[in-house]
Order: structure tokens, then sequence, then C-alpha cells
């Protein structure tokens, strides 16, 4: 999973914080979503998204 860097300027007419927490949430089913605030202001939002596999061994007689 790549890393993605998105430069944002509030002085964006299109720039939106609340569209832009939607989508750091949006689809995902397990993980976190962190917000990082200085001096009052939102400067960073970070995705940490989990992939989660079923953790029931496979037994031999499973796999005929």
């Amino acid at each position: 999973m790549a890393m993605e860097k998105h430069e944002m300027s509030k002085t964006n007419p299109e720039f939106d914080l609340g569209l832009q927490i939607v989508q750091a949430v949006k689809d995902m089913r397990f993980g976190s979503v962190e917000i990082t605030i200085h001096d009052g202001n939102v400067v960073q939002i970070e995705r940490k998204e989990k992939l989660r596999f079923d953790k029931r061994p496979i037994l031999a007689r499973d796999c005929k």
C-alpha cells in the first residue's frame, strides 16, 4: 500500500476540511484516523488502515 501525500491549503477554494476527514474514513473497515492540531489549526490527517484475516487454522480435512 503506497503512502500518498496530499498538499492542501486553506486558501484553496476547493479545500474542505470536513470533506477531507470524511474521505479519510470512507470505505475503511478497520483502522484509525488521526487528526493533528497545532495552535488550534488542523495541520495533518493521517489514515492507518488495517487488513484483517481469518485466524482459524486450516485443517487437512478442510482442504479436500
